[in-house]
């Protein structure tokens, strides 16, 4: 259970500046010039995945949906706003009755996207889109960079469990999102508790080498742990002599010691010694935990070692060398006056070096082969092939400014399970290249 299941208060500050200064400011502009009103369109898409990823991983989406909820002008904000001389007194006014009246549409938390892929698209008045660009992104590229990378690191665990830790190696609150993200991407718990009361993802921890250094001797650190958390805990065994702390560890705890965690050495080498010793002292259940600066290229080269799960912080937490995905919020389509009802006309950027967009509101679908293999991404503004109708991708999020897609997080979590499934068995291999799926404009 989390805290709004325990019936526990829970603080929803207001998320109004999550965003960007020019947001307002074109807000008062727009509102001056009368054509704040224009009903729009915005999309956030990628123009390329990170360097040498065949897909890329879309998370933070339910976060998405509670920052849209809680983008509120409270009195305290205006007051900032006011005082600072950020926005005029009409804008202030107009500020202090926002929410959100529009749609959202995305591709549903845990599905997978590719270059051009329309992962949301947010529709209304300029005026209330605008507002929410920088937050969305912020989100989206944060989460969905840390998901891609937890995706990785499961594919090279080869179905053994992986533990988030990387909560003393990122801001606090990006520790949180991150280990959302990284549950999504395919790890099994997290070392966060914050995260763990919040999401209700699983949480485990037991010792660190300062415990071992506290005690007297390491025999009595091991007694104490085992004393407190029972013969099923894990030992930590490298704060010395790894052999001999094995040794201990299982005179200690007994064959049914839970797991030994070792964080530092040549972790093939060590892991296939001390499975050795274990079995040879009668531990065979016991488990290996290894941790030490992981990423997915060390996992998978421990894929013959005989551990049974990882622990991964740093370069979790930072996306595996790309913390961020790029992703962009773009004007795609607006009405040419404020009247309710009047037609939409595509729009789009036409600057050179690499930042040039497509016009109009998109669909997207993915077209898979006769083994149900994807094999292209697809992406459109005219109608939907027929063919295509059933496979697409974008799924209603917010309806009249009222969140309509509230959903578990293991939704997402199994959904990204099966997308990923689904891509061609390329996608998985950890090598540089490009994306798994060719995108394709109709």
């Amino acid at each position: 259970m989390n805290a709004a299941d325990l019936g526990l208060p829970v603080a929803v500050p207001s998320t109004a500046l999550f965003t960007d200064r020019y947001e307002l400011t074109m807000v008062q502009a727009a509102l001056r010039a009368g054509t704040a009103g224009r009903r729009s369109v915005f999309e956030v898409f990628s123009r390329r995945l990170p360097e040498g990823r065949r897909y890329g991983v879309v998370a933070g989406t339910g976060r998405v949906l509670d920052a849209v909820e809680n983008f509120r002008f409270d009195p305290g904000v205006l007051e900032f706003l006011a005082d600072r001389g950020i926005v005029d007194a009409p804008t202030l006014d107009w500020l202090s009755g926002y929410r959100f009246r529009g749609d959202i549409f995305g591709y549903p938390e845990g599905e997978v996207y590719f270059p051009g892929s329309p992962i949301m698209r947010v529709e209304g008045t300029f005026a209330e889109c605008v507002l929410l660009e920088t937050v969305i992104l912020s989100i989206l590229n944060h989460d969905s960079a840390v998901a891609a990378a937890a995706s990785r690191m499961a594919v090279a665990a080869g179905g053994r469990p992986l533990i988030e830790m990387g909560a003393r190696r990122t801001h606090e609150l990006a520790a949180v999102a991150a280990a959302r993200a990284a549950y999504v991407g395919g790890f099994a718990t997290t070392s966060d508790l914050a995260a763990g009361f919040r999401y209700n993802i699983p949480t485990v921890g037991t010792s660190a080498h300062a415990f071992t250094l506290l005690h007297d001797s390491e025999r009595d650190a091991f007694r104490a742990q085992v004393d407190s958390l029972g013969g099923g805990t894990t030992l930590l065994v490298d704060t010395y002599d790894v052999t001999e702390a094995v040794r201990m560890a299982v005179e200690i705890a007994g064959p049914e010691l839970g797991a030994v965690r070792i964080d530092s050495g040549d972790l093939l080498l060590l892991a296939h010694r001390v499975r050795q010793q274990l079995d040879d002292l009668g531990a065979h259940k016991t488990k290996i935990v290894v941790t030490s600066d992981l990423d997915e290229y060390a996992i998978a080269s421990l894929a013959a070692a005989p551990v049974d799960a990882y622990g991964v912080g740093t370069q979790l937490v930072t996306g595996s060398g790309h913390p961020t995905c790029s992703m962009v919020y773009k004007l795609v389509a607006r009405a040419d006056t404020a009247e309710p009802g009047a037609p939409l006309r595509p729009v789009a950027k036409k600057s050179m070096g690499g930042k040039m967009s497509m016009g109009g509101r998109k669909w997207a679908a993915r077209r898979t082969d006769a083994d149900g293999v994807a094999e292209a991404e697809v992406v459109g503004t005219g109608p939907v092939p027929e063919e295509l109708a059933g496979r697409q991708l974008l799924v209603e999020l917010v309806r009249g400014g009222e969140v309509v897609a509230r959903e578990p997080l293991d939704a997402a979590r199994d959904r990204h399970t099966a997308a990923r499934g689904a891509l061609p068995l390329s996608a998985t291999q950890l090598s540089k290249g490009e994306p798994v799926l060719p995108t394709e404009y109709l």
